[in-house]
């Protein structure tokens, strides 16, 4: 991970408590639980994405499990069952989750079966964790195997070297619905699905690739979680800046079409620029589906109806004067 000077001036958004709990629970809808398959006659739990483990067995070892995430100290735990989500684990009176975004070997898996069959084949291994989250009052403890490839203390090391607004980089480790996660050295980075490019995200994979080591921006940091909001997009100039002028009410542009839907078609004036036509605005498509006359990347003259830089968007039309 590497600082250096911001390129472009792009204001960020308010990052707060809010911003981070609708964050946070799209990744737990991302994750939703489903019942564990547990080794031998162990019994089954029924939360293990939200809730590292029942309660009962994680309270008296609160005050180990802070000391552990404080001083971001590396432990080794048995795997014990797991659900689509990750494994569970324990050990040395400990209990816990790891998610499988934070497995080495599987982080980025998406093929269910293959999925499935490689988490079973973890059941009874043992693994090198690190707390990256404990929450007494949900009764959750999560690790991570990825976390423990950096020595211990590199988490805080990590911390108190970035700052908002900062260039970091980093690599791609977990492509979900709602965002990317990128690791930063020892550090976690999430550049949720509005920060990734000024135009419209249909999914995330569209933008970055498993694997690839790209420059995003510091935006919020969030110690207390073991998470840093990154952005993508404000390393680039904002298309919307200029498009009042760029894109006059009442102008003919050439576009190009991302997504035919039924209601109409989304087309491209630029990078990061996109507007729609309604179904309305389409002279051809009168009692006709859309995708028997249109179709992505098609090359499209539109003639802009409205614009509203600030929200960032455009109404276009196909109709002739």
């Amino acid at each position: 991970m590497t600082g250096q000077k911001r390129k472009y001036e792009n204001p960020m958004p308010q990052v707060d408590d809010g911003w981070w709990a609708s964050v946070l629970a799209e990744e737990n809808r991302a994750s939703a639980p489903i019942p564990a398959r547990s080794a031998g006659n162990r019994p089954e739990v029924h939360e293990e994405a939200k809730n590292a483990a029942p309660e009962k067995k994680v309270t008296a070892n609160w005050a180990q499990v802070k000391d552990l995430y404080m001083r971001d100290q590396i432990i080794d735990l048995t795997v014990t069952g797991h659900n689509r989500g990750g494994l569970l684990v324990e050990g040395d009176g400990l209990y816990g989750f790891v998610p499988l975004s934070h497995l080495v070997e599987l982080a980025g898996k998406t093929e269910n079966a293959e999925r499935d069959h490689s988490l079973e084949n973890y059941i009874g291994r043992s693994l090198r964790l690190k707390v990256i989250e404990c929450v007494p009052e949900d009764g959750r403890v999560v690790f991570s195997e990825r976390a423990a490839q950096s020595e211990p203390g590199k988490r805080a090391e990590l911390f108190h070297a970035l700052q908002a607004g900062q260039k970091v980089q980093g690599i791609v480790t977990n492509i979900t619905d709602f965002g990317v996660f990128i690791d930063l050295g020892g550090v976690e980075g999430l550049i949720h699905i509005s920060e990734l490019s000024w135009g419209r995200v249909t999914h995330p994979s569209q933008t970055v690739k498993m694997g690839a080591t790209i420059d995003v921006q510091v935006m919020d940091l969030a110690p207390e979680r073991c998470r840093v909001a990154l952005s993508l997009k404000r390393l680039l100039p904002n298309p919307w800046q200029n498009a009042s002028v760029e894109f006059p009410e009442g102008s003919v542009k050439n576009a190009v079409i991302t997504s035919v839907l039924s209601f109409g078609v989304f087309a491209r004036l630029e990078a990061g620029v996109e507007g729609l036509v309604h179904v309305s605005e389409i002279p051809q498509a009168e009692g006709r589906p859309l995708r028997e006359i249109l179709a992505d990347g098609q090359e499209v003259q539109v003639r802009i109806l409205h614009l509203d830089a600030a929200h960032q968007r455009l109404g276009l039309s196909m109709r002739h004067e």
